[in-house]
Parts: structure tokens; sequence; C-alpha cells
């Protein structure tokens, strides 16, 4: 079983632990560039992973490509950067994730960073409505409380996924809403000692397919999740 298999990889991991001084820089870099790139990229933004790194280590503009693009690379690191002191918190809250959508959106969007939306959006191409403007509120709060009671009764790949699943069908924000829950999955799966798992464009399809399935039958997006955290099992292994 896949499980078997990333519980398998993360032993293998946690022989190498731990991580610490210009290794464990190294490595936050290295993902935060992949997940960074491959999150946007998700999304729609043009930059490559090369421009990203660019952007994100040299603090440079990359010529042609639009300021908003910009914007989303260095707004997704400094959320991904504030998701480390996240780890090894009591438990996640209300208030972490609004954090998070406004670290990586105030240079975007300031007036609605990290504040939930107060008009009805439409996901293209998905025949499930999100929640009403109305009910965010009362439905983050029943989400809190559901990541905070399940976080360490489920199979983390299996907490991740559904964590992303539940949130991304609220749809709390007026923009951002697939790159937080991204972090969130990636943020879950830290905090019970795994790698983040990443999801790259060129299987955008497929997530896509399967994250608008997931309202009926959620077991083939969170085999997916989890095969993307071997992937990134895999490819840490490799590094070292």
């Amino acid at each position: 079983m896949i499980f078997d298999e990333i519980d398998r990889l993360k032993a293998e991991i946690d022989k190498l632990r731990p991580f610490a001084g210009p290794h464990l820089q190294q490595i936050k870099a290295y993902y935060k560039i992949g997940l960074t790139y491959s999150s946007n990229a998700l999304e729609g933004n043009s930059l490559t992973e090369s421009e990203t790194k660019v952007v994100l280590e040299d603090g440079l503009t990359v010529g042609g490509k639009p300021l908003r693009e910009i914007y989303e690379a260095t707004g997704h690191a400094r959320a991904y950067d504030h998701i480390y002191s996240l780890l090894n918190t009591p438990a996640v809250t209300e208030q972490d994730l609004l954090a998070v959508h406004k670290l990586f959106y105030e240079q975007l969007d300031g007036l609605h960073a990290g504040v939930y939306r107060t008009e009805q959006v439409i996901i293209s191409g998905s025949k499930h409505p999100t929640a009403a403007p109305a009910k965010i509120k009362s439905q983050m709060a029943e989400f809190i409380d559901w990541l905070q009671a399940h976080e360490h009764q489920l199979h983390p790949a299996t907490f991740a996924a559904q964590a992303h699943k539940r949130f991304v069908f609220i749809h709390p924000f007026v923009d951002g809403n697939g790159r937080v829950a991204r972090l969130l999955m990636n943020l879950c799966l830290m905090r019970r000692g795994y790698t983040i798992a990443i999801i790259p464009p060129v299987l955008r399809s497929d997530y896509i397919g399967l994250l608008e399935k997931a309202h009926t039958n959620d077991q083939p997006f969170i085999k997916f999740v989890a095969e993307r955290l071997k992937e990134t099992q895999q490819d840490l292994l490799r590094l070292f």
C-alpha cells in the first residue's frame, strides 16, 4: 500500500535526522523554490522554476513578467517561511490560516489579505458551490474544530489531503485559496515529521479533476496526495 511505502521512506529519512545548520537551510530553500514555483504555476503563474529562484534568492524581477506574478512568488515564499513557525504549536488555529493568507496576498490586494470574502465566488469548471459569504465564519470554525480533533487520529497523508479538500471547498478568501490549501496540506505533513508534497504543474488536470471528484469520493484524491508525498520523499533521499 502507498501508506506503507511512505512510512518506510519516512523511516529512512529519519535516520538522516536531525537536519541542522547549512543542511537544514539548504533543504528549506530548495523546497521553498520548488513549492512556490509549482503552487503558483498550478494557478496560471508563468514564472519558470529558474525564474522563481532568481526572484526569491537574488531579489530581481524578470523581464517581461507581470508584477503580479512576482508578488505571487515573493508572497508565497513569505507564507512558506511562516509555516515553519507553526510546526510545534499546540494546534493550527484560524488566526494561523488568516496570517498565511495575509502574507501571501498583502502585496496583491492589501484590502482583502487575511480577510474572509464578502461576495460569492464561482470556481471555474466546478459544479459545486462554495460557501455563502454569511456562512464562511461558521464553516471555518467547524473546519478548525475538525482540524484540531483529527490531527492525531488519521494517517498524516489522509489528514493532509482531507484538510486541503475541506478548506478549499469552503473557499473562504476572494483569491489565493488553492495556494493556502496547499500550504496547509504541507503544514499538516511537516507537523507530523513528513516532508512536503509537491504537486507538479504537469499534473494540474489530474489534480483539479480528483479534487472535484472528492466532493463525492475523496479516496482517489487522498491517494494522489500520498503519491506526491512519496515522490518528494524519494527526491529528498536522492539529494543525500
